[in-house]
């Protein structure tokens, strides 16, 4: 049964020590679970192939489907996409942080698995501020899939994903319960206009705002 590890950022040492425990996990293709905007979700390594692999089996999820990744700094976009248009620009600067996954072109060397062969890759810089806190102390992006069995209700608090998934996952990270709602708007900007996919927590009204989606 995975461990539940409480972190408060606003006690230096311990939280070092939390992070550098979170790091190690993830270093040997470990599996947690974390607060999003929304629900929990499962963070692993993007680019380690062990750590997507069970998190598809942990999920039993569709192998077809891909994963999507939360950055904390634009500066990460580079490592997972080399093509970043100009709309996709505008929608950064209005929308990030913030309930928008946008859709890229993959960077070259991305694992299929992560991408489920599509060649593209969602992204999202996250406005919840524990998640915001916690990818930018492990200075790294991670995976987030909602930390539920494909299908199910998605998980509010660190007790639910540990009673459905505890005995998967290497560790819970618990900061407080998460709001739900509605997950985030999908955008694909290797379109022109932009493809709205999904309608959630931005309206497409939010987005015709700024630039015409189709």
């Amino acid at each position: 049964m995975a461990n539940v590890l409480q972190i408060d950022f606003e006690q230096t040492d311990t939280c070092k020590k939390a992070i550098e425990n979170i790091q190690s996990v993830l270093n040997t293709g470990g599996v947690i679970a974390f607060p999003t905007d929304t629900f929990y979700g499962l963070g692993a390594d993007p680019l380690n192939l062990n750590s997507l692999s069970k998190i598809f089996k942990i999920k039993q999820r569709p192998s077809d489907k891909p994963l999507l990744v939360l950055i904390h700094s634009l500066d990460q976009l580079a490592d997972l996409s080399t093509e970043i248009n100009d709309n996709a620009r505008i929608l950064m600067e209005h929308f990030w942080p913030g309930p928008l996954t946008l859709i890229f072109k993959a960077a070259p060397g991305l694992p299929d698995v992560l991408t489920a062969g599509t060649g593209t890759i969602g992204i999202r810089l996250p406005g919840h501020p524990f998640t915001r806190k916690l990818l930018e102390a492990l200075n790294r992006p991670l995976t987030a899939p909602s930390a539920n069995i494909s299908g199910a209700g998605e998980p509010l608090s660190a007790q639910e994903v540990k009673n459905e998934l505890g005995d998967g996952l290497s560790l819970i990270v618990d900061g407080g319960p998460t709001p739900g709602g509605k997950p985030s708007t999908l955008l694909d900007t290797t379109t022109n206009p932009p493809t709205l996919i999904r309608e959630g927590g931005l309206s497409r009204s939010d987005v015709e705002s700024v630039l015409p989606v189709q």
